[in-house]
């Protein structure tokens, strides 16, 4: 009773009202394949292609489409695929594929997969490298790989906000690679990816997204909403900066968009003076870069995050939570 409790409040979350922008006018392709059903992480690959993973209950399979969204290469990747949530680019043949969900933060210890994709039907088995946490269990929707240096960044998703989860910047296979936490992030974030300089990432919600600068984690630019979408989980940033966005549902669309006017202003705007970001910790042995400083106006307010929103509806949930204990307990009794 109590873990149907859990997942009944673990589906209660991702009951979000769309974001009010329609998807008229940025749909790309819609995919044509039947077996993409739950698109939950979205690669650019460039030269046309794009790649996609399903979420949890497929088995281990990266899918690559051109850009008319039919399907014209697969990699099996021999993986156990626990609850894939998560990709993120490594070069335009190959991707991190992460295992990294947890409805019900029951994981201490994650997978990433570097897997080879592209054009043609591929069976292999992918190095696969584990990935601890530092401090517990957590579920996490969105891996990270910097464009400059290659290192891997885990991040949570949680109701009340996430972290930021530094890899080794060197992975072992066959152990556990410790992750290091180095900053907090806003709630059920469900996909992220770095900006082309590796300065800045962006990281989206299902109806929102932010800009954030790296590893400061400092908003560059107001939240905006995103186009309309079944349940919106996939970013991507291509060439020339494109942003692309999956979501799940049999058949859904990729969509395109740009960033708003006043997040690029932001973008380019100078810095002027020392980051106010969290610091990113003791060193593990391997280099860390200087946090980057703050842009002017970059500063988020209250009203700009759905900050509140959730925390109104957490209250809900917990109260819900607590009718549904009592009765579960007064029923074993």
């Amino acid at each position: 009773m109590r873990t149907a409790v859990l997942a009944a409040v673990t589906a209660l979350l991702v009951v979000v009202p769309p974001a009010q922008v329609s998807d008229h006018d940025h749909v790309v392709f819609r995919f044509h394949d039947d077996r993409i059903t739950e698109s939950s992480g979205l690669v650019d690959l460039g030269d046309g292609l794009m790649a996609t993973v399903n979420d949890s209950g497929d088995g281990p399979y990266v899918y690559v489409v051109d850009r008319s969204g039919r399907t014209v290469g697969v990699t099996d990747y021999g993986g156990e695929a626990e609850d894939v949530e998560s990709m993120a680019p490594i070069d335009g043949s190959h991707v991190w594929v992460g295992d990294t969900g947890g409805n019900l933060f029951s994981r201490a210890k994650v997978t990433v997969y570097r897997v080879p994709v592209g054009r043609g039907h591929r069976t292999l088995t992918a190095t696969g490298y584990d990935l601890l946490y530092p401090d517990g269990t957590h579920d996490a929707e969105t891996l990270l790989a910097n464009p400059r240096t290659g290192r891997l960044y885990v991040v949570t998703k949680a109701f009340l906000g996430g972290g930021v989860y530094a890899a080794p910047q060197h992975l072992h296979a066959g152990r556990s690679n410790r992750l290091r936490r180095i900053g907090s992030v806003p709630g059920l974030l469900t996909d992220g990816t770095f900006l082309p300089d590796g300065k800045d990432v962006l990281l989206r919600r299902y109806g929102t997204a932010t800009v954030y600068t790296f590893p400061g984690l400092q908003p560059v630019g107001p939240t905006f909403d995103l186009p309309r979408q079944q349940q919106g989980e996939g970013i991507s940033v291509g060439p020339g900066g494109r942003i692309r966005l999956s979501s799940e549902g049999q058949h859904s669309p990729v969509l395109q968009i740009r960033l708003p006017a006043a997040v690029r202003r932001a973008l380019a705007e100078p810095s002027t003076g020392p980051s106010t970001g969290p610091s990113t910790g003791p060193s593990t042995g391997a280099a860390t870069a200087a946090p980057p400083t703050r842009r002017p106006g970059a500063a988020a307010s209250a009203s700009q995050e759905p900050g509140l929103w959730w925390v109104a509806g957490s209250g809900v949930v917990v109260v819900l939570l607590g009718s549904l204990w009592v009765w579960s307990e007064r029923r074993r009794r």
